[in-house]
């Protein structure tokens, strides 16, 4: 059973009580009150009953990981408080509910629900010494993400948020994904309704540009000349799309898909073109091939490459991919560069000329970091920061695709450009903010979905010596499960699972609290 499948099985009936018995200490089972499932969890002596639904796309946290006082979702692994409900980690927001719990002898049974905590005491900790004002750069995951928590924290000053985008944060990874294949309307992207930025006091300002930082003054001048006072300053600005240099990249039929702008240009396009020619085959794009052969557009993929993902995934992962691909008609040029396009063709260096009626650019994407560079701080293949997620220069805080931090996991510093480390970090800088003083942490985590496969990857393996498979990855696709161990000097450094979701968060969990 994958993990967003719900069991058909009758369920108990929580109000008129289950035996202790069924409920082992570390146990927990789903039941039901009056409509609502019901996740009734014992630690010790105490009993929690919450939501059994995530808040973010509705996994079954009955079927993720108990660990402490958390619940974790097996599907994109957001992490919930059992004791209050909260939203602790991203990727989802909102909280899910709790119910009262008694004990009547050796039964346990679940009364009515219970308000939320009050964030009365929230309010008054982040009264006490909290920035004058808080300015963040950047309206993607990082940013929305420290918008969020900077309020749920109880910060109640100046919060102003600055987004080059022309549409207020969205879910970005969907883009390629349900939204480009069809799935997903538009009006389910938006992260949050235009009334939360007005109820949380946030001034989110779109299509807005940055142009420099002035330290000495602690002001952010934007491109029209205003300028803004920061108390704090956090940089999100996230990764911009590498551009190609060749004879016309620029022209009509050629694409790019970053933003909601571009792919709403793109399923524009889609309506009417029959033959699609991707360059580039890294993550982003074989989901946007996936996506245009459900609609039914013949799809060829341009690739240096000779082996997909094998520097990141390693050999076995990138044939599976390509076989995936393949059986459903895509066709690959492997080992090719594109070296000119025309009206309807592109030109490979081999001298090969595919016809196309649109042309998509995915080769890849750098960190967003002119600003900072403009500013001083302190750059390293991104931005500098500390285990804090804080700068060179005290008070200013960089998260997401810009940011390079002392992962504590591998020892190593790494820069992720992964949807949920984004939003984590932002979630993180946003209590150092604050002046909580609290390391990040959070181990790197993402998924993507390709047709009815996805796959999802813990950890970071920026360098391995060790891809190890257990399981298979041959035979019927629909068969495919497995996990794959990367190492290095014996020591796991990432995981990446198929059809083994539950495993994949039991490893995230594991490299949270330092097991090897």
């Amino acid at each position: 059973m994958s993990a967003h499948d719900e069991s058909t099985e009758p369920r108990p009936d929580l109000k008129k009580g289950v035996s202790l018995d069924a409920l082992p200490d570390g146990g927990h089972l789903v039941g039901t009150v009056d409509k609502d499932n019901v996740l009734l969890v014992r630690r010790g002596d105490t009993i929690f009953a919450v939501t059994a639904k995530c808040t973010h796309y509705g996994g079954a946290l009955g079927q993720g990981v108990i660990a402490g006082e958390t619940v974790r979702c097996p599907l994109h692994h957001a992490c919930f408080s059992l004791r209050t409900g909260e939203a602790l980690g991203a990727p989802a927001f909102d909280p899910i509910a709790c119910w009262r719990v008694e004990r009547d002898g050796q039964r346990v049974i679940v009364r009515e629900k219970v308000e939320a905590p009050s964030s009365a005491a929230r309010v008054a900790s982040a009264s006490t010494g909290a920035p004058a004002s808080i300015v963040i750069v950047g309206g993607g995951a990082a940013g929305f993400a420290a918008a969020d928590m900077l309020r749920r924290e109880g910060y109640a000053g100046p919060l102003t948020m600055l987004s080059a985008d022309a549409d207020a944060p969205y879910d970005r990874p969907n883009l390629s994904k349900d939204f480009l294949g069809g799935d997903m309307p538009a009006d389910w992207l938006p992260l949050q309704t235009d009334a939360f930025y007005r109820d949380a006091n946030i001034d989110l300002r779109l299509a807005t540009r940055v142009k420099s930082i002035d330290r000495a003054t602690r002001h952010v001048v934007l491109e029209n000349g205003d300028r803004l006072p920061f108390g704090a300053l956090l940089l999100a600005t996230g990764a911009e799309p590498i551009r190609l240099s060749i004879p016309g990249a620029d022209g009509p039929r050629v694409h790019l898909l970053r933003s909601l702008v571009d792919a709403r240009a793109i399923v524009d396009r889609a309506k009417d073109v029959k033959r699609v020619v991707l360059i580039g085959a890294g993550f982003i794009g074989l989901e946007v091939a996936a996506s245009l052969r459900e609609r039914g557009i013949d799809v060829e993929s341009v690739t240096p490459e000779r082996v997909l993902f094998e520097r990141v995934m390693g050999p076995a992962l990138g044939a599976f991919l390509q076989r995936l691909h393949e059986s459903h008609g895509v066709v690959f040029h492997l080992g090719a560069t594109a070296t000119k396009i025309d009206d309807r063709t592109v030109t490979l260096d081999s001298g090969k000329t595919i016809e196309a009626d649109l042309i998509l650019i995915g080769v890849g994407v750098r960190p967003a970091i002119a600003l900072a560079e403009q500013a001083g701080l302190t750059i390293d293949r991104g931005i500098a920061v500390d285990e804090y997620l804080e700068t060179s220069v005290p008070g200013i805080f960089a998260a997401g695709d810009i940011a390079r931090w002392p992962d504590r996991y591998s020892g190593d510093r790494i820069r992720v450009e992964h949807w949920v480390v984004a939003e984590r970090q932002g979630q993180a800088a946003a209590r150092n903010m604050l002046g909580q003083r609290k390391p990040f942490r959070d181990v790197p985590y993402f998924w993507t979905k390709q047709y009815d496969v996805t796959i999802r990857y813990t950890g970071h393996a920026e360098k391995w010596d060790d891809a190890r498979v257990d399981g298979t990855l041959d035979g019927p696709i629909d068969k495919v499960a497995c996990t794959v161990t990367f190492a290095r000097a014996g020591r796991r450094l990432a995981v990446a699972t198929i059809r083994r979701d539950l495993e994949n968060l039991r490893a995230e969990v594991d490299m949270e609290t330092g097991r090897p």
